[in-house]
């Protein structure tokens, strides 16, 4: 323990450290070890609370990982006793009496245990993301077992009450009881296409912080926090598989413009007028770092694979990382990196970003008619990004009473307020070049 009567933030820090550090182990042990995932996530939760009660008289642990672990398990083990599960089989499922936190193992027995934690983390993470739940409970599910988030916010996260995201994530544990979905890491072939799944699963998460599907904020930073800190453990446990890797250095590139996206009154602010001062230097340099390992690893042979959709991705956000200007940008190379990831996964949003890079690479005429297709093709009815990027196209080839319409038409789709408030700006500004001629 540190010393008696530790002060008050020294203990709070120590629990948030922990939480953010222990949480998904101890639930995804528990999971293994009782099958229910009620139980894991009460008990869980109960150590963290007697951690805060109890740390600030007793002293922080040295090893809080193994007090928490503890402490969750006798919990676990109270809760099958009231329901009056048989003691023998609770005592066959309560198998952690010699649990340890995470470390550098070197007994064999220790070896094995460590090996089992990681072995249930994943499990856990590939259960929450399996494609049998619908795509928002699996959202959902990995942000509340995986992540430890409360069920209130993941409800404000995504706009609904409290009660239907309860439910929400109650339909998606019953299902994966009654439904016997089990609770394993895939194999052989059907690894990699459930892997694909978890990584999509991150992914929404992080793109509904990024670029928020309605209300107030353009952005919200904690969920892309989160979908960087449950990358980070995926690769963590599976650091052969380089897609993984992929997204992490995406997420971490993307991220770390986010303080730049919007001005100090919640507006948005355009790529092009970004303070690239504001990006985050440390965030850039370890996803600059993950791509030129999977470089090396690729020309060294390591992996044999062709880049997935997350690394090509991270090499467009590499070209905007590396610019020092939107003007210096080399927008043929995100075109370049757009052709391949739309050879691989063709998609009419990816279409319309390719057109966009086009029209940014001194094409706007190229790139309107692109869009133009999309538009014919239906593929993007209802998206306001579409009829934006028209719009601004138009602007920059002087065509201002066509762009005006597009920007009006944007404006009555876009979810968000800040989105609304820039459409609004630029109509002001073509409202502006029309008087002024």
């Amino acid at each position: 323990m540190t010393a008696i009567g530790s002060g008050a933030a020294e203990v709070r820090n120590a629990v948030e450290r922990a939480y953010r550090e222990e949480w998904t182990r101890i639930v995804a042990t528990l999971i293994g070890a009782t099958r229910d995932w009620d139980v894991a996530e009460e008990a869980a939760a109960d150590a963290f609370e007697r951690a805060a009660v109890r740390w600030p008289s007793e002293g922080v642990p040295r090893n809080t990982g193994a007090w928490l672990t503890t402490v969750a398990r006798n919990r676990a083990l109270d809760i099958l006793r009231r329901r009056g599960v048989e003691l023998d089989k609770v005592r066959e499922w309560i198998v952690m009496d010699e649990l340890h936190a995470p470390g550098e193992p070197t007994d064999p027995a220790d070896i094995a245990v460590a090996a089992t934690e990681i072995d249930d983390r994943l499990r856990l993470i590939f259960t929450c993301a399996h494609p049998a739940l619908s795509l928002e409970a699996r959202v959902a599910l990995t942000l509340r077992t995986v992540a430890g988030l409360e069920t209130g916010e993941i409800a404000r996260a995504f706009l609904v009450p409290e009660a239907t995201m309860a439910q929400r994530l109650v339909r998606a544990k019953r299902k994966i009881r009654t439904a016997g979905i089990p609770y394993r890491v895939p194999e052989g072939d059907d690894l990699r296409p459930r892997l694909d799944g978890v990584l999509s699963v991150l992914m929404l998460v992080h793109n509904e912080g990024y670029l928020a599907s309605s209300g107030d904020q353009l952005l919200r930073v904690d969920l892309q926090d989160e979908a960087v800190r449950l990358a980070r453990l995926v690769v963590d446990l599976m650091p052969d598989e380089p897609e993984p890797a992929g997204l992490l250095a995406l997420l971490l590139l993307q991220h770390s413009r986010s303080r730049a996206r919007v001005d100090d009154a919640g507006d948005l602010v355009p790529l092009d007028e970004q303070d690239r001062t504001r990006w985050n230097a440390a965030e850039i340099a370890e996803g600059l770092a993950i791509l030129e390992r999977l470089d090396s690893d690729h020309a060294s042979g390591r992996t044999d694979a062709a880049a997935g959709p997350y690394r090509l991705q991270a090499e467009i956000q590499r070209v905007h990382a590396r610019a020092a200007s939107t003007d210096d940008t080399d927008w043929a190379e995100i075109v370049r990196c757009y052709d391949a990831l739309i050879h691989s996964s063709p998609s009419p949003v990816l279409e319309l970003n390719r057109a966009v890079a086009r029209g940014l690479a001194g094409h706007p005429q190229t790139a309107l008619e692109e869009l133009d297709r999309i538009t014919a093709s239906g593929a993007l009815s209802g998206y306001h990004l579409l009829p934006a990027a028209q719009a601004d196209m138009l602007r920059r080839l002087g065509r201002r009473d066509a762009a005006d319409a597009r920007y009006r038409l944007a404006l009555s789709l876009a979810p968000t307020e800040p989105e609304r408030r820039y459409l609004l700006r630029r109509l002001a500004e073509l409202a502006a070049q029309e008087r002024a001629r």
